[in-house]
């Protein structure tokens, strides 16, 4: 029987098995799902399929530089608890697959978790997976990775709360003297900290502004007393609220969050260094994963759980 991707697919789901176990499993079953997650229970995949429908939405974001900071990478890899997520083995993992995405040239997550594993090139990420899972005891998944290389600048990275969140940022520059990196390291804690969604005004869509003009406006003409100010202040309101969202959502128009004053935009933060520095320096790219972001958690309420085992439930 001719075993499609689409059995594979639906097998993995079933069990949480590695790519090519699954294909294995159906191949060695002629294609009978029953039968296949059997073959993987008894290969010593049982632990993974009772654990394939839980929720891994704790974890950790790890990063890791090339030694010249001209190749970067980041990956965001799931457990179902934060006490695994501060497990050493779980953390040592985490960076071996931190490793494995500074080597990759993969461009999906599905190419990256074909790829021969880094540390036994017999297994593929996949199954090497698939046996962390089942010596830590826990749903693992390695979520999402991004590798970034610098042709005409530098790398720099930050890791905050142990974790949970990562920033990777590139920098346009002729230099990776150390006020140049401390900067990419401070840019970073902004990204980490307020969480901007652009680096500057020109990767804003266009669309997206002339959407935001339109909701403004609505309120602006919804409202009896602005709605009879003239035209021309009319859209000099507009400007200023889409001027003031600006400011918040992209990177080099946010206030410092080390600025002393109060007031200095990171762009001209970046500015004062390139100036002092007596090079150019210019934000370029940032990429920024936070544990979990936009999955569901499972919630967990201990005190119903001891009640529940008291009353015999």
């Amino acid at each position: 029987m001719a075993i499609t991707a689409a059995m594979v697919k639906e097998l993995r789901e079933l069990t949480g098995a590695g790519m090519m176990d699954c294909k294995k499993a159906l191949n060695e079953t002629n294609g009978d799902k029953e039968k296949a997650v059997e073959f993987l229970r008894e290969k010593g995949l049982a632990a993974i399929a009772k654990k394939a429908n839980r929720i891994a939405a704790e974890g950790l974001v790890a990063t890791i530089l090339s030694d010249d900071h001209k190749t970067g990478a980041i990956v965001e890899v799931n457990s179902e608890t934060d006490f695994v997520a501060k497990n050493a083995e779980f953390q040592a993992y985490v960076e071996r697959v931190a490793a494995q995405a500074l080597a990759t040239n993969a461009k999906t997550i599905e190419e990256f978790m074909a790829e021969p594993w880094i540390d036994d090139a017999s297994l593929t990420v996949e199954q090497a997976l698939s046996q962390k899972i089942a010596i830590i005891g826990e749903k693992l998944s390695i979520r999402r990775f991004e590798k970034v290389v610098s042709e005409d600048g530098v790398l720099t990275t930050y890791i905050h709360a142990g974790g949970k969140i990562g920033v990777l940022v590139e920098l346009t520059t002729d230099s990776a003297d150390d006020a140049v990196l401390e900067c990419g390291k401070n840019i970073a804690m902004q990204v980490a900290a307020l969480k901007p969604q652009y680096t500057d005004r020109s990767e804003v869509d266009a669309g997206y502004i002339a959407h935001e003009k339109e909701i403004l406006l609505a309120q602006i003409m919804n409202d009896p007393k602005e709605s009879k100010k003239p035209e021309k202040v009319i859209d000099g309101i507009v400007t200023g609220r889409i001027n003031k969202e600006l400011k918040e959502i992209c990177l080099v128009d946010q206030v410092y969050v080390k600025a002393e004053d109060g007031k200095q935009s990171v762009g001209k933060y970046v500015e004062s260094v390139a100036k002092a520095a007596g090079t150019k320096v210019a934000v370029k790219k940032f990429v920024r994963f936070e544990t979990g972001e936009g999955m569901e958690k499972k919630e967990e309420n201990f005190a119903e759980e001891v009640a529940k085992q008291m009353g015999g439930n």
